[in-house]
């Protein structure tokens, strides 16, 4: 959608929803396993739902499967159950499976509704539909400040577009409105944690910096926002509107987390500990400490069942003339290091690891 309708909210007409699809098709032929959507992130968020479905066809008619950020995991626009209804829309309609990045329930409005996203995955999957999730063990997810705070159509057509909005008192009033309901869906202030690497604000949360510039909280994320908007323009890479958004209820991240159609995932970015340690996370507190899986699922979610979900081929399983993916851990030693100021720090506890057979780690050292 970028590619051929750059960062505005508009619907594709004919020529480029057929540019769109022919991208797909060209994808697919070069060897994707299917089409991934960040409906929740502008420019995608600009995209209807009859718009995906028309694209995804072309993944499908390959084989794909849909692989979706859904629209609203939290209260944002169509609400957290709308949006999992859409995504299964989508990939009926398209004739495709569906699986859900990093399934989770998003924000203090939505908290508690894990068991009726889970009644309605399960009542499409009774009515034979192929519908899986993926899910990190965090109570933080990771995004940025303008994608936690900012009203989408405040980004419509770019950062250029919302540098002008910004500077417009009228639109800026609009905007910081929106920012405040934006900002108490996930907690308030004291909830976004900065972890770009490197800034003066790494390391602090959105509150705290408020509180050091003597600003309110949302003019302290435009401030950073804005910096980062120049640096971008300057050609340099920036990642100082980094977050870890603490917006997840521990029995909801339970719930989903002993379904049959969960997998574990890392969903890595920079600046959170998924990247590094989520594997280990998952196993040290949700197998060994509190025991919210068996040892046996934690396996096969790490493992098998993800081949299965992407039919991998000859992957997941320790089994005859399958390539030899080994991890070799030690039970009692296995343990994440990282954390959300520290998120590259190596976990411990491997003690071989084996990739399509060769040693790549033998007693923790590569």
């Amino acid at each position: 959608r970028q590619q051929v309708l750059g960062q505005d909210a508009r619907a594709p007409d004919a020529a480029e929803l057929d540019q769109m699809q022919a991208l797909v098709a060209k994808g697919m032929c070069e060897g994707a396993s299917g089409l991934s959507a960040g409906l929740f992130y502008a420019p995608q968020s600009f995209a209807k739902t009859a718009e995906v479905v028309a694209v995804a066809r072309e993944a499908a008619k390959r084989g794909g499967l849909y692989d979706t950020h859904q629209r609203d995991e939290s209260s944002y626009s169509i609400g957290l159950l709308e949006s999992v209804k859409e995504a299964i829309t989508i990939g009926r309609e398209a004739g495709m499976p569906v699986h859900f990045a990093h399934i989770k329930a998003l924000g203090v409005d939505v908290h508690g509704q894990a068991q009726a996203v889970i009644d309605v995955v399960n009542a499409a999957r009774a009515a034979g539909q192929d519908v899986t999730a993926d899910q990190y063990p965090w109570l933080a997810s990771g995004s940025s400040l303008d994608a936690s705070l900012l009203p989408r159509w405040a980004v419509d057509g770019g950062s250029a577009a919302l540098l002008k909005r910004l500077d417009d008192p009228t639109t800026l009033a609009r905007i910081r409105d929106e920012m405040q309901e934006n900002m108490r869906r996930r907690g308030g202030a004291k909830s976004l944690l900065l972890i770009g690497e490197g800034f003066d604000w790494t390391g602090k949360t959105l509150e705290q910096m408020a509180q050091q510039w003597q600003m309110d909280a949302r003019d302290a994320a435009l401030r950073i926002i804005r910096q980062s908007i120049e640096t971008r323009t300057a050609g340099q890479r920036d990642r100082g509107t980094s977050v870890a958004s603490f917006n997840m209820a521990q029995p909801d991240v339970d719930l989903f987390m002993q379904q049959p159609w969960v997998v574990t995932s890392s969903d890595g970015s920079d600046g959170h500990p998924r990247m590094f340690a989520t594997y280990p996370e998952k196993y040290r507190r949700y197998v060994v400490e509190r025991q919210v899986v068996s040892l046996p699922t934690f396996i096969r979610q790490s493992s098998g069942l993800v081949a299965d979900m992407y039919r991998l081929d000859r992957r997941g399983y320790l089994r005859p003339g399958y390539f030899a993916d080994v991890a070799v851990i030690d039970p009692a030693a296995y343990a994440p290091n990282a954390d959300y100021i520290h998120p590259r720090e190596l976990s411990v506890g491997v003690s071989k690891l084996f990739i399509n057979g060769v040693l790549a780690i033998d007693n923790s050292k590569t």
